[in-house]
């Protein structure tokens, strides 16, 4: 992959059907995000960040779906987001989305492009 992009995780670190969160960068503001596992292969990846009131999705590493694994949800407000999308689905921020990042799938893993 070019220099330009970043290597988030690769292939075997995420579940088939999990997430995986990553962190680019350092200092006060790094990029804090997640990767998440679809149906056939495909990925999406979005800043760790509820549309709500900008708080990170997660409690606990890497833990970022409902118990059916079905969708994202916030762990602060109980906000529910479509995994394909990013779409807020139910809660406080309904008919919003959250940050949707572009990924690159490769045999060495999972990119972030610039």
């Amino acid at each position: 992959m070019p220099a330009s992009e970043h290597l988030l995780c690769r292939l075997e670190e995420l579940p088939s059907g999990g997430c995986r969160e990553f962190r680019l960068g350092s200092g006060e503001w790094p990029l804090r995000g997640f990767v998440v596992s679809l149906a056939r292969g495909e990925v999406r990846a979005y800043v760790n960040r509820c549309a709500h009131l900008a708080y990170p999705l997660n409690y606990l590493p890497d833990e970022f779906l409902s118990h059916d694994r079905r969708m994202i949800v916030c762990a602060m407000h109980g906000a529910l987001f479509e995994k394909h999308s990013g779409l807020c689905v139910a809660g406080p921020c309904l008919g919003r989305s959250l940050i949707a990042l572009p990924v690159k799938v490769s045999a060495e893993g999972i990119w972030l492009a610039d």
